[in-house]
């Protein structure tokens, strides 16, 4: 098999790209069309480590009127189009790995409305995810939905990959909060779907179908948004443990004695070392620690579950149990929180980030196993995330490109022992490029060809965002 960092795809003849050009300038400014060399550069990856694709031509629509003639143009010439937005994305599922023109949806940025008595927002996908919970906050108003990239991704990004994030595991992940959409077909042609209702179920629900859809049934690009009333108290704690495994462990048993904390975030000992001295102090010989956050009206009420948890964490074999005293406090644990990924950097040039996600129950066992896997192929395994809902961040860390044959071993392997476990090769980033070629893992082959078939109905000529989501010929 191909390595999916190494694969080759045809790309557009200079001849139908130029025409493309031409076609494109009459419909957009000149500032809104980019093709030298540094914008491409700039153009052609994300955080997948996936591999460098540049497109051959980037466009900035500003309107619904724009992405659509756009998405016309590229029909009828017969040029891929590849839509994006902060490219903040760990599954490549933005990358143009035909060339042809990248659609970027990063000028469409306006939050329309945010209603205090319809609890809904309208906004546009360029709205960078952060600056819609502050807007929401300021009114009294909570947008649950938060992904670890919240200051820099956008909601279209979001809707494209169902985003997740620590608060998932008690309000949800970005599909829940989808009311309806503004969404331009692959054919340019603009539907609204959905509602801006709280309830409604006319129809089929084709929200639930183009939320997560990765860009290959179309973007959004105007979206409802459901709001709910901000909680009125919060408080954080952090609990250390020896390892990872016990910590794991004594989540499993916060959540089966029937409490639901707003996050249980999980960080093994690579994680700590990655994030050291980067704002934090954890303390000294910690071997794993636990990001416990509650929500809700009093603090009497709050007070009360972190010392449940806690106590069940310390019989689990928890060191120490830390509360944070202020906000000041909360927002370096969860900085240092944020700083894991770009911190594994450090420790290694390369990491992989996979984000499989197995019944709560496993946790454990996951864990185990996959520190053992990296053991066994002498690769450094860093094992993080939002523990609460099973979904980890297990990500492999390596020192070059002479190294990636063996970490596409171990990746096969990983998910190959997800699955096994009842999991999912995603729980949030998305399949895209980088898992396409792992998706048999998961689904049976009629699964995939439904699938297959509805991508088709959408889209025939197979221009948008191609080579996304589904094995190649060459898959294994």
């Amino acid at each position: 098999m191909t390595l999916p960092s190494e694969k080759t795809f045809p790309r557009v003849e200079p001849e139908r790209l130029e025409r493309a050009w031409a076609a494109l300038s009459e419909k957009l400014s000149s500032g809104q069309l980019r093709r030298d060399e540094q914008t491409r550069e700039r153009y052609s990856r994300d955080e997948s480590d996936s591999g460098v694709y540049p497109p051959d031509i980037i466009a900035f629509p500003e309107n619904t009127a724009q992405v659509s003639a756009l998405f016309k143009t590229c029909q009828a010439l017969g040029v891929p189009f590849t839509p994006c937005g902060a490219r903040s994305g760990k599954s490549g599922g933005a990358l143009a790995l035909r060339g042809g023109v990248m659609v970027s949806l990063e000028r469409m940025n306006r939050i329309r409305s945010l209603s205090v008595e319809d609890l809904t927002a309208v906004v546009e996908p360029g709205v960078i995810t952060g600056d819609l919970m502050r807007a929401a906050e300021a009114v009294g108003l909570f947008y649950p939905p938060d992904p670890n990239s919240w200051e820099f991704c956008t909601l279209g990004g979001n809707i494209a990959e169902n985003a997740g994030g620590p608060r998932a595991l008690k309000y949800g992940v970005t599909r829940d909060y989808v009311l309806g959409l503004e969404w331009v077909l692959p054919d340019g042609e603009v539907l609204r779907v959905g509602r801006r209702t709280l309830k409604g179920v006319a129809g089929y629900d084709l929200v639930g179908l183009f939320v997560g859809s990765e860009g290959t049934l179309g973007v959004a690009t105007e979206i409802t948004l459901q709001l709910i009333p901000r909680p009125r108290q919060v408080m954080t704690a952090l609990v250390i443990f020896d390892s990872v495994v016990a910590a794991a462990r004594a989540l499993t048993a916060v959540l089966a004695s029937g409490l639901l904390p707003r996050t249980l975030e999980l960080m093994d000992d690579v994680a700590l070392r990655a994030v050291a001295g980067r704002g934090f102090a954890f303390p000294p010989g910690a071997g794993s620690a636990v990001i416990l956050e509650v929500d809700g009206s009093t603090e009497e009420g709050l007070l009360a579950e972190l010392a449940q948890a806690g106590e069940i964490c310390a019989r689990l074999g928890a060191t120490e149990t830390l509360v944070a005293q202020n906000e000041d406090q909360r927002e370096k644990l969860w900085a240092a929180r944020r700083l894991v990924s770009p911190g594994l950097r450090a420790l290694k040039p390369h990491k992989i980030s996979e984000d499989i996600a197995v019944p709560r129950s496993r946790i454990p066992d996951l864990i185990e196993q996959l520190k053992a896997l990296g053991a066994r192929m002498g690769l450094l395994v860093a094992t993080y995330g939002h523990a609460g809902d099973g979904n980890l961040h297990a990500n492999i860390l390596y020192e070059g490109p002479h190294q990636r044959p063996l970490v596409e071993e171990a990746i096969q392997q990983m998910l190959k022992l997800t699955v096994e476990m009842g999991g999912t090769i995603t729980g949030e980033h998305g399949v895209g490029h980088a898992k396409r070629d792992y998706l048999a893992f998961e689904q049976p082959a009629p699964v995939i060809a439904l699938q297959r078939r509805l991508k088709t109905f959408f889209d025939p000529s197979g221009l948008l965002n191609p080579e996304k989501m589904f094995p190649g010929p060459d898959c294994f």
